[in-house]
């Protein structure tokens, strides 16, 4: 008789609690909150946007990052709005240099290969190179050169108006990679998570540039090669069209995520002040695979769209 009191107690209260609305909260927020708690230190930024159903969750996705090699993907756009624009054409070479000037007082200042992610683009250094190659390394393995070369010729305003006329409305893009002058002066390049999801969103919804345009910027996204972060956890053969970032105790991802047998979603995360690479790793990939498996889940509750 003791034991059957127990458990219509135990009853009893589970279903008080659950009355109250006081039931342990397992929403995406709490548990992509409780998996970044487990990193003491680190700053998040995540933006999440299903693009077929009404579900979106923004977590401190308004918090100013310092861009990294996110700010290649508005270099990339209005790159591809001139291409529409008959203002140039991928075909067009540009004799390689490796020297840049500041924007601080205009001294020039040069790259390091040691430093840079794709060391092969240096090997063309004194050649012309064709547009379309320097995209490429760009974006599929992130060369630090290609987008100097790529930013003096579109300019940096140019490519940060786009990124505000398409709703990345805090970005800021001010110069090209490795200016320890600007660096030093604090005169960065600045993005959220809810900017660079905007940008993503407005290539897979081909609004960025001309859907010719938009197809090609998303075939170039899922050459990817830098793999570890957002794609990494995720069930094998999932396409992902995305561009990373790392700089010292930065380290980010924006995403497109194409799941089998649903439709696309937008997902980025920002980190920020964890020094073990491998940890800011992990926490990305793991928010991504929470992401992943709330936007399967078939029979999601109302009560997790529109999450801010």
């Amino acid at each position: 008789m003791a034991l059957i009191a127990t458990i219509v107690l135990a009853m009893q209260m589970t279903s008080a609690l659950s009355a109250s609305g006081s039931a342990p909260d397992d929403s995406l927020r709490t548990r992509i909150e409780r998996r970044i708690a487990e990193v003491p230190g680190a700053t998040v930024g995540v933006a999440f946007r299903d693009l077929t159903r009404e579900d979106t969750l923004f977590l401190n996705a308004d918090e100013r990052f310092h861009a990294a090699s996110t700010m290649k993907v508005p270099v990339m756009i209005e790159l591809f709005r001139r291409l529409d624009r008959g203002q140039l054409s991928f075909g067009q070479r540009i004799e390689l240099k490796n020297e840049f000037a500041s924007i601080v007082d205009s001294s020039p200042y040069s790259l390091n290969a040691a430093d840079d992610s794709d060391s092969l683009v240096y090997r063309w250094v004194g050649t012309p190179v064709s547009v379309h190659d320097l995209l490429e390394h760009m974006i599929t393995r992130s060369s630090n050169l290609a987008t100097n070369t790529l930013i003096e010729l579109v300019g940096a305003a140019a490519a940060n108006t786009t990124a505000h006329a398409l709703g990345a409305r805090d970005m800021l893009g001010l110069r090209g990679v490795e200016d320890d002058k600007a660096y030093s002066a604090g005169l960065n390049n600045i993005t959220t998570a809810r900017d660079l999801a905007a940008l993503m969103g407005a290539i897979e919804g081909g609004t960025a540039a001309s859907r010719a345009s938009t197809d090609s910027m998303r075939a170039v996204l899922l050459r990817q090669e830098f793999n570890e972060e957002i794609p990494a956890k995720l069930p094998a053969g999932t396409r992902v069209a995305h561009k990373t970032g790392q700089i010292s105790g930065h380290l980010h991802d924006a995403a497109i995520v194409y799941p089998r047998q649903r439709g696309p979603y937008v997902l980025v995360v920002l980190t920020r002040g964890i020094d073990d690479e491998k940890v800011a790793r992990s926490l990305i990939a793991d928010v991504s695979r929470l992401v992943y498996d709330h936007a399967t889940r078939e029979g999601r509750p109302s009560a997790a769209r529109g999450s801010e």
